[in-house]
């Protein structure tokens, strides 16, 4: 008589596939997906929004910063907002000037800007600075659109005078924008496209026109005006710094928010690079823009890190309308 075999024992659990609630929670992209849930109460405030960012400092030089920083306008733009790009060239034109033998020289914060600097300041920003960023942005699709001040006479300038000590110096043909037609960059806008603006304006006064007809604006004012002009929701400033610093250079904490007044308090007290900055924040707030922002353009990504963080300082309104909405 055989005995009989052992009853089959039961297969243990996979103890390397949990299951029910605990398996799903732990899925590598889940922060992702969170992220983009959390952005979007943000995203939907802003929809149909135009925002103009002045692109500027170690992130037109730096290939992976300029990289990011495309993205970022990128994921804007498909997110539903109208970004408008307005640059300078600081580096790239002190590159070329060296090239040349050619002295950069600044007062009041502002180049100093002769015939022949003229030349290489349009060459560099509209030949070089623009395509580079056209051409990143349009390596994602057919988005980017690059034009000048000069072009559909978008900004008109008169000459302007820096301040140096009390007196009022000459300092060529720098200008001061007294007029924005944005009609041609609203019709591309309108278009889903992203207009990339380089900041030299046509000259108003004929008697400057028949002597050249353009002058170099600097990038911080040209992008307030044109985000004035075009009652933009937000300007974003990228520079080299955290923000606006307390007390520099004795403190290295950064203002999260001012108000147009308690700005115009400390503008005469700030260091002559932040000046232009900070005076181009005070304008746009003060002509329609609901807030005015000093982000860190060394960090990858600093425009979306914005979104999140509320990093750097923002500038409102005296009414304090627009900072609630800033972040996610």
């Amino acid at each position: 008589m055989t005995a009989a075999p052992p009853p089959p024992s039961a297969p243990p659990p996979p103890a390397s596939r949990p299951s029910g609630p605990g398996r799903r929670g732990t899925h590598p992209a889940r922060p992702k997906a969170e992220a983009l849930v959390e952005a979007l109460p943000w995203i939907a405030r802003h929809h149909g929004r135009t925002v103009v960012i002045k692109f500027g400092g170690n992130a037109m030089v730096d290939e992976d910063l300029k990289a990011s920083f495309a993205k970022d306008v990128l994921f804007l733009r498909h997110a539903g907002l109208r970004p408008v790009v307005v640059h300078g060239g600081g580096p790239q034109i002190d590159t070329q000037l060296r090239r040349l033998g050619l002295a950069s020289r600044f007062t009041g914060g502002l180049r100093v800007t002769t015939d022949e600097t003229m030349d290489v300041v349009r060459m560099v920003l509209a030949g070089q600075v623009q395509r580079e960023l056209v051409g990143l942005l349009n390596g994602h699709g057919a988005h980017a659109v690059g034009m000048t001040g000069e072009d559909a006479r978008l900004m008109t300038a008169v000459k302007r005078y820096a301040s140096a000590d009390g007196r009022s110096v000459d300092i060529g043909r720098v200008g001061e924008i007294v007029r924005v037609d944005t009609g041609a960059v609203r019709a591309l806008l309108d278009d889903g496209r992203i207009p990339v603006i380089s900041s030299v304006a046509r000259a108003e006064d004929p008697k400057d026109a028949a002597a050249g007809g353009v002058f170099n604006v600097n990038a911080d004012t040209a992008a307030a005006a044109v985000a004035a002009a075009l009652r933009a929701e937000m300007l974003l400033i990228l520079t080299d710094v955290e923000g606006l610093y307390a007390n520099w250079p004795h403190s290295d904490e950064v203002i999260p928010r001012l108000t147009a007044r308690e700005l115009t308090a400390l503008l005469p007290a700030l260091a002559s690079g932040m000046i232009p900055k900070m005076e181009g924040c005070l304008h746009a707030v003060n002509n329609g823009v609901r807030s005015a922002r000093i982000i860190d353009g060394r960090i990858r990504h600093s425009l979306l890190l914005q979104i999140f963080t509320g990093t750097g300082t923002v500038v409102v309104p005296d009414d304090g309308t627009g900072p609630e909405e800033a972040t996610a």
